[in-house]
């Protein structure tokens, strides 16, 4: 992405010299796939330059901070292992504050006050639960209304002297109607004296959440950032100091290493300085290269979606009618991922019969090998050895598959 005419020949040295599967990504920024690239050279050569020196963790967190507050607008920011890790400290700061024996006594000793309220439909799944980032800072989590509906009064009635956060979810996977809205989430939190946190982990908005209300905000910093795997935190700058405190506590197992908050900073730096234009036009190029690949095969239909929670990206939905496409969503999914190079599709609601192809990740010749890929794939039709109902539970069953397999049953 440093090169404005990259080559347009895969490059599969580094895969092949280390016995990897080939894998082109049109999935996003999935955790499991790796999550992201690095959009400029210096975030590796600042990861790099950081493995050989020593540093005063402190002082690097400061600079984080800088960077994070021109980055957001917030008073202050630090980095941890990922934005799960955010999740967990962001809570147990706002059950902790600044008093280290409250911080040592988690998760153990939460103390009384350690609610966090969450609208049941933002309860979702990320590879783990959101309930479960919330149980390892000690916290329980109470819960507003019902998965496709929260009201009001059903926010306000958990919202007592016992809680400690708000927390509002903007992810794909949590439910998209019939939620309490970000502004007036806060407004009700806030009413109460009680801090809200969100969980923006693939979010481009660095700044909204905060403007509207948020007083602690997480962000991955290894997905749309592209930086290595990390997490922000950005927010009020006496939280922020809580959630650093946090590392003397159930932090330290979420601690971030000197190379990867050197790559973060540098690729905040990166992004701010990005030519996202540039790069929604090339996103664009490779949307409709598939589109028009796909034109002509019978039972498929392809068109641009955009993103569900307001990021300035489209995917092709490729919708599947099985009777003429001769297979349905989930199988052409699974068919796609044995290949070889794999096509890994943005196949979670392949139930639906649709799937998604995500140009976010592209390398040089990847957009291509994916179009050649789709038209081989389903008018060939070549189904064989994929069972239905296995290929459908995969789908469902998302990552889980790969940890049950992973390294045999020995």
């Amino acid at each position: 992405m440093g090169n404005d005419q990259p080559s347009k020949t895969p490059d599969w040295r580094w895969h092949d010299e280390n016995g990897f599967r080939r894998v082109v990504n049109v999935a996003g920024t999935m955790t499991g796939l790796g999550a992201s690239v690095a959009p400029a050279p210096e975030v590796s050569r600042e990861t790099a330059a950081a493995t050989e020196r020593f540093v005063d963790m402190h002082e690097l967190q400061a600079l984080a901070s800088r960077t994070i507050t021109e980055l957001t607008g917030a008073e202050a920011g630090c980095l941890t292992a990922s934005a799960g890790a955010g999740i967990s400290l962001a809570v147990a700061a706002c059950m902790t504050g600044l008093d280290p024996a409250r911080v040592e006594a988690l998760p153990l000793n939460p103390g009384p006050k350690s609610g966090v309220a969450v609208q049941m439909g933002h309860l979702c799944e990320y590879g783990s639960s959101i309930t479960t980032g919330v149980a390892l800072a000690g916290a329980n989590v109470r819960i507003a209304g019902t998965a496709t509906l929260c009201k009001d009064f059903q926010l306000s009635a958990v919202l007592d002297e016992n809680t400690a956060a708000a927390l509002y979810v903007v992810s794909h996977h949590v439910v998209h109607y019939g939620q309490i809205p970000f502004e007036r989430f806060a407004r009700l939190a806030h009413e109460k004296g009680v801090p809200v946190i969100v969980d923006a982990a693939s979010e481009y908005d660095l700044r909204g959440f905060l403007e509207k209300g948020a007083d602690l905000v997480i962000y991955s910093g290894h997905k749309f950032l592209g930086g290595p795997t990390s997490g922000i935190i950005a927010g009020r700058r006496d939280l922020v100091r809580a959630c650093y405190l946090q590392n003397i506590g159930i932090g330290r197992g979420m601690k971030i290493g000197k190379e990867s908050i050197m790559g973060a900073i540098a690729a905040m730096r990166a992004w701010m300085k990005r030519d996202h234009a540039a790069i929604r036009a090339r996103e664009t190029a490779a949307l409709e290269l598939w589109r028009e690949a796909l034109s002509d095969l019978p039972g498929i239909s392809a068109y641009r979606v955009p993103d569900p929670t307001g990021n300035p990206l489209e995917r092709l939905q490729v919708d599947v009618d099985p009777d003429k496409a001769g297979a349905g969503a989930p199988v052409i999914t699974a068919a796609l991922g044995r290949r070889d190079p794999a096509i890994i599709v943005r196949g979670h609601e392949a139930e639906l019969g649709y799937f998604q192809l995500d140009p976010c990740n592209l390398l040089p010749g990847h957009a291509e090998l994916v179009a050649e890929a789709l038209r081989d794939e389903i008018s060939r039709g070549a189904w064989e050895g994929i069972d239905p109902e296995e290929a459908l539970a995969s789908a469902r069953n998302g990552g889980t598959d790969g940890y049950l397999r992973w390294l045999g049953n020995g």
